[in-house]
């Protein structure tokens, strides 16, 4: 349990969810542990998962202590828990998925500059095919706002291979470049604000369940509720009297 975890800064928060990002439906808890440990681990090594940008973000911390953090990520609803069978796999919240598609989509145009400094070759652009779609365009509305056309070539190479939804989406971008409106400061802060608010986050509360059985309310608290999500149990339908007296009869 994270009870006694405090608060994550953000940068904490920002590198579990890129972590997170590498392994989501594929991974529990213990395995986004071990990126953030920076085990050398060998399914670790063998999964490729040592290239994550934030592989060994918490290498002076203990297994156990960061995976308290991920609790703390998952109690405060940045990460989820989902069952695939009887493996519990960890997955983003929305709240979750709008911080990291941020993040990933900053991420993809640090990569582009880097490359454009460098005068690199334009790489193999299928690289951006098949990824998620809100991300992308994200990142292509990022790319917009720069108002800046040497992204130009980039994006060309891109329309070539990408899907006809998304290459709609590009060449709205090189018009929205080539014709000098593609700077949106008033939507850019918007989403900077949103993002913020995003990481603030309110931590785990108790709250009340009605009982189906005697229709009277009891407390769902803080811990119960990362117990039943841990073990992929839905929260409960009937007050605590009202279960042992279906589990044990009225000798309750």
């Amino acid at each position: 349990m994270d009870a006694n975890i405090k608060r994550l800064t953000e940068q904490e928060i920002l590198a579990i969810l890129r972590a997170a990002d590498e392994l989501i439906g594929q991974g529990g808890r213990t395995l986004l542990a071990k990126i953030l440990k920076g085990s050398r681990e060998k399914k670790v090594v063998a999964l490729q998962l040592d290239r994550c940008p934030v592989y060994g973000y918490f290498q002076s911390e203990t297994l156990a202590v960061i995976t308290e953090k991920i609790d703390w990520m998952i109690s405060h609803d940045f990460l989820d828990i989902e069952y695939f069978g009887k493996l519990p796999m960890i997955v983003f919240t929305d709240r979750g998925w709008e911080i990291e598609a941020d993040q990933r989509a900053d991420e993809f145009l640090s990569e582009w500059n880097e490359w454009l400094a460098k005068d690199q070759p334009i790489p193999d652009m299928s690289y951006l095919k098949d990824r998620n779609r809100k991300m992308i365009f994200l990142f292509l509305e990022k790319v917009r706002e720069t108002g800046d056309t040497k992204y130009i070539p980039y994006l060309e190479e891109w329309k070539k291979v990408d899907y006809k939804k998304v290459k709609a989406e590009i060449s709205t971008t090189i018009h929205a470049l080539t014709s000098g409106k593609g700077m949106d400061e008033l939507s850019a802060h918007t989403r900077k604000r949103a993002i913020e608010e995003a990481l603030l986050g309110e931590g785990p509360q108790d709250f009340l369940i009605k009982c189906w059985e005697c229709g009277k309310r009891f407390t769902f608290t803080i811990g119960e509720q990362q117990f039943y999500k841990q073990r992929g149990l839905s929260q409960p339908k009937r007050c605590e009297e009202c279960r042992l007296k279906r589990k044990f009869g009225e000798i309750f």
